[in-house]
């Protein structure tokens, strides 16, 4: 008997709407059809209708006239602000001189015994470099003036975050308000809420520690809620059937069980706090800030690289020491190890009257190593045989001016010249199609809002950077994640670069790239990109390397090569570690290209900076308020939920 063999069945119109996706867009099409004649008749205009914008500039200059008529006057200034002023430089003061008292031979120890208790004799060794570093590049008093600032802000930035993190893991509605607060803190350019804080409280130490403290306190509280929601439940359940009161369980259960989330946000902390050292600068902070940002302001490379790597040698130091404190949590305790302690605050003691008795507190003229000059005549040759006029390649200055004309000005005119209506449904469908229709009305909203706020064509200038930064960060960063996941060597030579990388400040890759490609947009792209690199070449080696070995060798064994095992199973399997990692690109990227204003970017980062510069409060904030938004927007198109990610993995 025959047997006929059927065709199968083509996927007709009824089996395409079973896909998520095509319903999704099918709906969005209908919808626009409908709203965009309404929206083309109404406003024929391609730019963000002048209609749907409202004019700030007149409240928010009313606001800033009252402040500045009141600070010394008003009792909310007098008996409020001014004492919260009084206390930050006392104890910014009292730290300094406690730190210049002990000489530089007594803080070099205190950090090298803290480092050696904590993590051992190399990390001891390497604090010591890193400090007599500092005395050796002449740097020594401004250290102690931003370690002195850093220490307050952080304490307060901690005691801040963990109060913040305490209600918020306690509570689910407390969570719920704080989740906006803190996102619009750590999107919200510090430029921006500079200018009120100078507004406040003036320029100076005081407006210093408080805005690092807003920039660094939602690490602490995030990191704190998170460990107090993941405490393990089976134990709250033991601890409440032994009739433990609220308070009680709060102290003996869940804190200890999120010691190492709160030292994590402790480490984070650090880290916000030091890299806000320079920006807090531009009001007053002095310190390492101040000499950088001066050698910038006069492009002078050599002088800002002697104080940039302090800062660099600080952040890296800190981070590997409270990195080794959250790693030895839970251990089981040295013996004598209070002992060893005691000998250790003795040897601190002993060396610090020493340098006392000795007269030799302060760092020896004699020591200093200029560095400044050397690095000005390399910068020098540089510029003369790599600016330009390089046969065959041509110079940086040839690069950034190509990829400014191809690249940047062609992205940036396509965007402006969208109708606004398009810009927002392509919002609206990239949002929709990876996320929830939640997700896609927040982005939505997010870019209208810009429209609202007045900066519809800045914010699109701001994006085109944004975008072209991205696209070549995950170009060259998930190829290297790819080599170093493929290859132990390769991530063990590049694990300290990237340390480096990442702990450096924002403000510090801006030297290399102004002595290199100039000003302009391309140099902020350029700092942007070597700033989010780190992070995209980290996500993309850890999100491979987790990828079930079993996979793998199942792959291996039905005969797949290297390079299909990485295009069939690694990559789709780490599919949610790559989404993030263009989540994070995102997010740095929009921070460094806003600042990337001071070598002229132009555009919000521009704004900002003139904002600030100018005393123009409505200038800065609503700029500042467009890149939250613009930041709101880019999170909510390139982070799907949690069910989709899953569903994807």
């Amino acid at each position: 008997m025959a047997t006929v063999t059927a065709n199968p069945p083509r996927p007709g119109l009824p089996g395409l709407l079973k896909n998520a996706t095509v319903r999704k867009l099918l709906l969005l099409a209908v919808a626009a059809a409908v709203l965009v004649p309404l929206a083309d008749a109404r406003w024929s205009s391609g730019s963000w209708p002048a209609a749907l914008t409202v004019d700030l500039s007149g409240p928010l200059a009313r606001t800033s006239d009252w402040i500045i008529d009141n600070r010394d006057s008003h009792p909310l200034f007098l008996y409020f602000f001014g004492h919260v002023s009084n206390v930050v430089v006392i104890a910014v003061r009292a730290v300094y001189l406690t730190l210049l008292a002990v000489g530089w031979a007594g803080v070099t120890a205190l950090g090298a015994l803290v480092a050696w208790r904590v993590a051992g004799v190399r990390l001891a060794l390497g604090t010591a470099v890193a400090f007599l570093a500092c005395g050796l590049l002449g740097m020594w008093v401004p250290t102690m003036q931003t370690l002195a600032l850093m220490v307050v802000a952080v304490l307060a930035s901690i005691v801040v975050g963990a109060l913040l993190g305490l209600a918020a893991g306690l509570s689910d509605r407390m969570d719920r308000a704080l989740r906006p607060v803190l996102d619009t803190m750590q999107v919200l350019p510090a430029f921006a809420y500079l200018l009120p804080v100078v507004l406040v409280f003036g320029i100076g130490v005081p407006a210093a520690v408080l805005a690092t403290v807003v920039y660094a306190a939602p690490p602490m509280a995030r990191l704190t809620s998170l460990g107090l929601r993941g405490a393990d439940k089976e134990v709250l359940e033991a601890v409440e059937s032994l009739g433990a009161t609220a308070r009680q369980r709060l102290l003996t259960a869940r804190i200890p069980l999120a010691r190492k989330e709160l030292l994590l946000g402790v480490n984070q902390t650090i880290m916000m706090a030091l890299s806000m050292a320079v920006i807090a600068a531009v009001i007053g902070a002095g310190g390492l800030g101040d000499r950088v940002y001066q050698a910038l302001a006069s492009v002078d490379v050599g002088a800002a690289l002697a104080a940039g790597i302090p800062i660099v040698l600080l952040a890296v130091v800190l981070d590997r020491v409270t990195g080794a404190a959250g790693e030895k949590l839970g251990a089981e305790p040295e013996a004598h190890s209070g002992r060893g302690w005691l000998y250790a605050l003795a040897g601190v003691v002993a060396v610090a009257v020493a340098g006392r008795l000795a007269g030799r507190l302060d760092w020896p003229d004699a020591w200093v190593v200029g560095i400044a000059e050397p690095v000005n005549r390399a910068v020098d040759w540089m510029t003369a045989h790599l600016y330009s006029g390089v046969p065959v390649v041509g110079g940086t200055a040839d690069w950034a001016g190509h990829f400014t004309t191809w690249v940047l000005d062609p992205v940036r005119d396509g965007l402006q010249a969208l109708p606004w209506w398009a810009v927002l449904l392509t919002v609206a469908a990239l949002a929709w199609v990876i996320g929830t229709w939640r997700t896609a009305l927040t982005a939505v909203l997010a870019m209208a809002a810009i429209g609202v706020l007045g900066v519809w064509k800045p914010s699109l200038d701001t994006l085109s950077q944004v975008l072209a930064a991205v696209a070549v960060t995950l170009v060259a960063g998930v190829a290297v994640g790819i080599a170093a996941a493929r290859s132990d060597r390769l991530e063990r030579a590049l694990r300290p670069v990237l340390d480096v990388l990442q702990t450096m400040p924002q403000f510090v890759y801006l030297i290399p790239v102004v002595a290199l490609f100039g000003v302009g947009r391309a140099p902020a792209v350029a700092a942007a990109i070597v700033y989010a690199l780190p992070a995209v070449v980290r996500i993309t080696t850890q999100g491979l390397r987790q990828v079930d070995p079993a996979a793998l060798e199942a792959s291996g064994s039905l005969g797949a090569t290297s390079w299909q095992q990485l295009r069939q199973v690694q990559l789709p399997l780490a599919r949610p570690a790559l989404l993030l990692a263009v989540n994070q690109g995102l997010v740095l990227v929009l921070a460094v290209v806003v600042i990337g204003g001071l070598v002229g970017g132009g555009a919000l980062g521009y704004d900002v900076v003139f904002g600030l510069a100018q005393g123009d409060l409505a200038t800065g904030l609503v700029a500042g308020a467009a890149i939250v938004c613009l930041g709101l927007m880019l999170d909510r198109v390139t982070q799907p939920t949690e069910r989709r990610a899953r569903k994807g993995a």
